[in-house]
């Protein structure tokens, strides 16, 4: 088989990295070792950033209207998430399985071919491409592609099999985690008592997860998965809370701990990462989830466009430069969230000092911001605000967007004509000027296909040198006019 980009791994990452692959014209194969999709949703918080990135996508109606609350937390402690600037500030809940079934229907959609039940086994990293032999239900295939990604999670065989470096820390401490029906768990949000911390919320249906940590608790080998047997976890929760879930039925369980370690590049040659497989953390308050999404969104134009061709020189490296520091960040700051949250009685002081620090607006908005997937101090920078457009249909392609933000319909007219060449890739629109936000006074604007300025300029700046190094040369058969 051969096609132009395999992915590996049918979770949220690699089914949203196929939707955006596809969107960008590539040809996109997804190989899965699971026959089925999984059910256990260990995922189930989306912040408001991926909840733009949806909605840019025209995928949030099929989500229906998920709960919705403004309030996070910053290692357990609260910490209110309503003020980010976007129109999904707060925190979402939607269990993986339903994300991956959405996006699953638009890949398939879309034409992305998914294979379940086919495990790679090996693959050959070739200056002029990929080979990926993997075992199928039928036997061993190969398949030839001009990139693979990992999207494979923590212990990523992609990872491995490219000799790609993991560096970070072996995790500390341990959580048991499992979903339960059949009994009353009152709601608990991080409470910590004198042996240990214990969380439980409804998920409906009559499920509740619980989470329970005993401090001091460090990480046991438990195999793929992290599989523990639920009659441990009752076993921890009674002797930190004093309550009785032995009688509970569990859906499934699982033990993780907050090891934190990060690919020490996300590429290497035709081989590249995303979501865990090229980071590992505590997913506390679903943090690794959302960064594995926006892995996805910002890799998925940038390897389309390199296997159509037109990508300009670099544009692939920037999915790195612009993604690892990101990771590095979200991972210092979870580094800090695992502290506070999974200390004993000895880091009370450091939570006091925190607890004060997020009464300041400042602050408060700042970790906010962080949280909801706006770090300002992250790259790719700015993105283009979702009201911006003035309630413009959600952008289904992965084309960059040219804006004439005078209000003026001749020079949006002249806009397209000047962008002829790339209409292929970046579509022309006029808008009325923006007065607030990034592109406040700008005459002209150009967004990538993920939503983020790549460009601003006067009323008479001309695009062209942004135009090319985003998005490659022009079509030199395309009538031009200046």
């Amino acid at each position: 088989m051969r096609t132009q980009v395999i992915v590996v791994g049918a979770g949220p990452v690699g089914l949203m990295l196929a939707v955006e692959l596809r969107l960008g014209g590539a040809d996109t194969v997804v190989v899965e070792r699971r026959t089925a999709p999984d059910a256990a949703s260990r995922a189930s918080t989306l912040h408001a950033r991926t909840m733009e990135l949806l909605a840019q996508r025209g995928l949030l109606p099929a989500f229906g209207g998920p709960p919705h609350t403004g309030t996070g937390h910053f290692g357990g402690i609260p910490l209110g998430l309503d003020e980010v600037p976007s129109p999904y500030a707060g925190l979402w809940k939607i269990p993986q399985a339903h994300v991956e079934h959405v996006l699953a229907g638009r890949a398939a959609e879309l034409g992305a071919v998914v294979l379940r039940g086919h495990t790679l086994r090996a693959l050959a990293n070739r200056p002029d491409g990929v080979t990926a032999e993997v075992m199928g239900p039928t036997g061993p295939m190969t398949v030839e592609a001009g990139h693979l990604v990992g999207c494979d999670g923590e212990d990523s065989a992609v990872r491995r099999l490219a000799g790609i470096p993991f560096p970070g820390t072996e995790g500390r401490r341990e959580l048991l985690r499992a979903d339960v029906t059949g009994v009353r768990v009152r709601a608990r949000r991080f409470e910590r008592h004198p042996r240990g911390l214990a969380v439980a919320g409804p998920l409906g249906d009559g499920v509740t997860r619980v989470m329970v940590h005993e401090y001091g608790a460090a990480p046991r080998d438990r195999g793929p998965g992290g599989a523990v047997a639920f009659d441990e976890i009752a076993a921890a929760w009674a002797r930190v809370t004093g309550d009785d879930i032995a009688g509970a039925t569990p859906l499934w369980a699982n033990a993780f701990d907050d090891t934190a370690r990060q690919a020490a590049s996300y590429r290497r040659g035709r081989v590249l990462l995303a979501g865990d497989a090229a980071h590992r953390q505590l997913p506390v308050g679903g943090q690794a989830v959302n960064l594995g999404l926006h892995d996805a969104v910002n890799l998925g134009w940038k390897l389309a466009a390199t296997a159509r061709g037109h990508a300009p020189p670099g544009l692939l490296d920037t999915y790195h430069s612009e993604r690892h520091p990101a990771g590095a960040r979200a991972l210092t700051a979870i580094a800090a969230q695992a502290l506070l949250l999974l200390g004993g009685p000895g880091v009370d002081g450091a939570r006091e000092v925190v607890a004060e620090l997020l009464a300041l607006p400042t602050a408060r908005a700042q970790l906010a911001a962080a949280i909801g997937g706006f770090d300002p101090a992250a790259p790719p920078g700015p993105r283009l605000p979702p009201r911006a457009l003035d309630g413009a249909a959600p952008r289904t392609t992965a084309r960059g967007l040219l804006i004439d933000l005078t209000g003026e319909p001749a020079r949006a007219e002249a806009l397209r004509a000047r962008a002829a060449g790339w209409a292929d890739r970046v579509e022309v629109v006029g808008r009325r000027p923006l007065t607030s936000g990034p592109l406040a006074g700008a005459g002209t604007a150009l967004i990538r296909p993920d939503g983020h300025i790549a460009w601003r300029g006067g009323p008479s700046a001309g695009p062209d040198e942004a135009l090319t190094g985003w998005f490659g040369e022009p079509d030199r058969t395309q009538r031009r006019q200046p």
